[in-house]
């Protein structure tokens, strides 16, 4: 009984020991991880950017099929943010700042450990080049936790390099799959719609479309209005020297309405028009040269473009719908000017008096014609010719 008690007393010595060992270690900490990925910058940045996407890369989602998620309206850019609890911990996770197509700033808690995040976007031979770095505070269960697995580095830096790798691997597929169709002449219909329009920057053209047309949607929900359709942007200008576009990002209703004075929504209504219809299927990122496709068949089948606006981009499937970005669906529609068709137009003649005066003998009705009277042929008396005279009689 007794060396139960002296084995207890080592045990609890022994524990109070390492706890105060491991209190008095350094909690500060900063683990970084690079990777090439194969992708452009500006697919890989937007990826990363949106939270609803680190499920499809985070080695501790991944690794955790029943990990809980919850995303509030905002997940793209400053102030966008998630949480999460699954059987590694839980956490929560929100963006201070971005730089567009460079680099991302973020505060994350995990367990009560607190810490700074860092992404930075680079182009390299290859692709781009991903920095993810992470400095901060250990709490003191994250530093037992540590001490039992081989240290902060190992734990940070093995889900970090997996999740750079889970990411190389879905942007290689899932970004750089797309196809490029032109389907031709169309007829869009009469459409009513509510609409926010500004002016945006091209490359945050879809950043915008995910925070914009929810808050629509809502509103209609709120409302009672019925939608007839999907959510489409009605690109006003596309000013690729200056990277800027006017753009309205609607939600098409079935009849028009009024808002309310001050509201930031309004109602438009889109007349009918004839357009070239291009399917974009594949990842936004490959947009541009959707674009590119449909003014050469413009060109091509010598199609004059329609000023009244630019282009309209309907996305039929978007991730609302499937995760994939090689799945996604955008139908573009450039709108042009009716062809006129050729009419022959006959001219009838016109006869004018004077020449008819000048060419037609003037017959006077109320005078005696007066005629000239007509010689007869005087007859022709043939002259008798004189007999010719007898040759003379030869002397032999």
């Amino acid at each position: 009984m007794r060396i139960l008690k002296y084995l207890f007393l080592l045990l609890l010595l022994s524990l109070v020991a390492l706890s105060i060992f491991i209190a008095t270690q350094k909690g500060d900490f900063t683990v970084e991880r690079s990777k090439v990925i194969n992708s452009p910058k500006s697919a890989v940045f937007n990826f990363v950017n949106d939270f609803k996407n680190w499920e499809d890369f985070g080695s501790w989602a991944v690794e955790d099929p029943e990990i809980k998620i919850t995303y509030p309206q905002n997940t793209i850019g400053k102030g966008a943010s998630y949480s999460w609890e699954g059987k590694s911990g839980s956490g929560e996770i929100k963006t201070i700042f971005v730089k567009e197509n460079d680099s991302i700033s973020q505060k994350m808690n995990s367990d009560g450990t607190m810490s700074d995040v860092f992404w930075s976007f680079k182009d390299t031979v290859g692709g781009t080049k991903v920095t993810w770095r992470t400095k901060g505070k250990m709490s003191f269960l994250f530093k037992i936790y540590s001490a039992f697995n081989g240290g902060v580095e190992k734990i940070i830096g093995g889900l970090y390099e997996k999740s750079l790798a889970n990411l190389d691997k879905t942007l290689d597929y899932e970004i750089n799959t797309y196809s490029v169709k032109v389907e031709g002449l169309v007829k869009k219909p009469e459409t009513f719609y509510l609409h926010q329009t500004f002016t945006s920057k091209i490359s945050s053209v879809i950043k915008n479309y995910k925070i914009v047309s929810p808050k629509i949607i809502l509103f209609c929900e709120k409302n009672n209005l019925t939608i007839t359709g999907k959510p489409f942007i009605l690109y006003h200008t596309y000013d690729v020297v200056n990277g800027l576009a006017k753009i309205s990002i609607c939600v098409p209703i079935k009849d028009q309405i009024f808002t309310s004075e001050g509201s930031d929504l309004y109602s438009g209504k889109l007349e009918a028009f004839e357009a070239v219809k291009t399917v974009l299927t594949g990842d936004y990122s490959h947009r541009q040269k959707a674009l590119d496709k449909t003014s050469q068949y413009l060109n091509t089948n010598r199609l004059a473009p329609d000023a009244t606006f630019s282009h309209l981009e309907i996305y039929s499937t978007s991730k609302t719908e499937i995760k994939n970005p090689s799945k996604w669906v955008t139908e573009i529609y450039h709108p042009i000017k009716p062809k006129v068709e050729a009419i022959k137009i006959y001219k009838t003649a016109v006869i004018k008096t004077e020449e008819v005066l000048k060419t037609e003998p003037v017959v006077k009705t109320d005078e005696a014609i007066k005629t000239e009277p007509v010689a007869k042929p005087k007859p022709v008396v043939k002259k008798p010719t004189a007999p010719k005279k007898e040759e003379e009689e030869s002397e032999f």
